[in-house]
């Protein structure tokens, strides 16, 4: 493999309830092997995101109930601030669009808008619309019920809040074991906490509802790699090979190149110099 990463720049773009803290282990590994990166904070995530307000409180009061800030936020706007972040470091020779999880949602109609910023895409375990418009359309889909772990993490009625709202501060035991075993769990027990305390409560429900349309001549013409996690338990890999399949149908000049990890849907936190040199291998 040649690791000469001189002028590429690898743009990352976290999921639900993430931020870019969780790239910080990759982004060393790939500076290791020569590559620059950027991560992005989506709008209502990292120090920015806002809570609500008894998140922090004993008892948590009004948690399950108290409407999300980012019940107003759109797709439109998540999109726009991956565009400003393509158009800010295009003076790069070759930029690789990186998209994790629900991230492929707003990565994917980034590229749809500005498909001249983005030189190739790489989605790793993430969201890929070109077959069916939502999100939501998929983790709906049989191949994903057949697992479902993550719906028993949700708080509260999505509608009402405006947001896909999960407790990582939970008081449970049981319900934070599960959160670690659905996103995390080749993560030991004892090392869980210091990931879930960096996760806010909120994805904006306008990520998994709001349909994209995806187009061949913009989004279907640019390359694309996807990097499958072999025993993810968030996003099935009968769902990863589903989206993958429906795309290159849909998309045929460009069809996926696949590569496989092992291990769970968040490798960033298992296993960051392996996912480093897939990107790059990418």
């Amino acid at each position: 493999m040649n690791n000469d990463q001189s002028g590429t720049l690898y743009v990352l773009v976290h999921g639900a309830w993430h931020s870019s803290w969780q790239w910080a282990a990759t982004q060393r590994a790939l500076a290791g092997l020569g590559a620059v990166s950027l991560a992005v904070d989506l709008p209502g995530h990292g120090f920015d995101a806002p809570l609500p307000s008894g998140y922090h409180d004993p008892g948590q009061p009004g948690f399950t109930t108290e409407k999300s800030a980012l019940a107003g936020l759109t797709l439109e706007e998540c999109a726009g601030a991956v565009v400003s972040a393509l158009r800010a470091v295009r003076g790069h020779r070759r930029v690789v669009l990186v998209s994790h999880s629900a991230g492929g949602v707003s990565a994917s109609l980034a590229a749809e808008r500005a498909p001249e910023l983005v030189d190739e895409l790489v989605y790793l375990s993430s969201v890929v619309l070109a077959g069916r418009p939502r999100f939501s359309d998929y983790m709906d889909a049989p191949e994903q019920m057949a697992i479902a772990r993550d719906r028993g993490l949700l708080v509260g009625d999505m509608k009402s809040i405006g947001a896909c709202r999960v407790n990582p501060l939970s008081a449970d035991p049981e319900y934070l074991e599960e959160l670690r075993l659905t996103y995390y769990q080749d993560i030991p027990a004892g090392s869980f906490a210091r990931w879930r305390h960096a996760l806010s409560p909120d994805l904006p429900l306008a990520i998994p509802t709001t349909p994209v349309g995806l187009t061949r001549e913009r989004w279907g013409g640019i390359p694309r790699t996807f990097i499958r996690c072999a025993e993810d338990r968030a996003l099935a890999p009968a769902v990863q090979d589903l989206m993958i399949a429906e795309a290159d149908a849909a998309m045929p000049d460009h069809p996926f190149t696949v590569r496989t990890l092992p291990g769970s849907h968040s490798p960033f936190a298992a296993r960051p110099a392996e996912l480093a040199a897939a990107l790059v291998g990418a």
